[in-house]
């Protein structure tokens, strides 16, 4: 089956799939938030073959969520960079793991916690805050067209 190029649809969900929606491409990103920048480390991490993650990382240089760079040890090497736009990623990669430990995970199964450098303790819930600063639901979200 063919993919469908979203990057011209009105609905910002489905345009940013088509930047980064692939599973293979948001586990890149995760990784490299992580500190990841080589080739083999994220090979090592993912274990998918050479020529997906080959392709991905390009993708994602061509998206401008990642750069390549010269070896920051100065050898011959290249790495990946997360620009600003892929560190922006940060934020729906944690919606995405809070859901995910909500409802697919057990509560005594063994997962990853994120958690703050500074002193270890876990990052708080994400929540949707209306402009006066009220916690929203989503009963009290629609989606309307732009009148800008």
């Amino acid at each position: 089956m063919r993919k469908t190029d979203l990057s011209g649809a009105s609905c910002p969900i489905a345009r940013s799939l088509s930047d980064i929606g692939d599973w293979w491409s948001l586990l890149i990103v995760r990784d490299a938030l992580a500190g990841m920048t080589r080739f083999s480390e994220f090979q090592r991490s993912l274990g998918c073959a050479k020529n997906i993650l080959s392709a991905r990382l390009a993708k994602l240089v061509e998206r401008d969520v990642l750069t390549l760079a010269p070896a920051s040890d100065g050898s011959a090497y290249t790495e990946y960079r997360l620009t600003d736009k892929g560190k922006a990623l940060r934020v729906p990669l944690v919606a995405l793991r809070q859901w995910s430990e909500d409802y697919l995970f057990d509560t005594d199964e063994e997962r990853l916690d994120l958690v703050d450098k500074r002193d270890g303790r876990p990052v708080a819930r994400l929540e949707l805050h209306a402009h006066d600063g009220r916690v929203l639901t989503p009963d009290d979200i629609e989606t309307r067209t732009s009148t800008d």
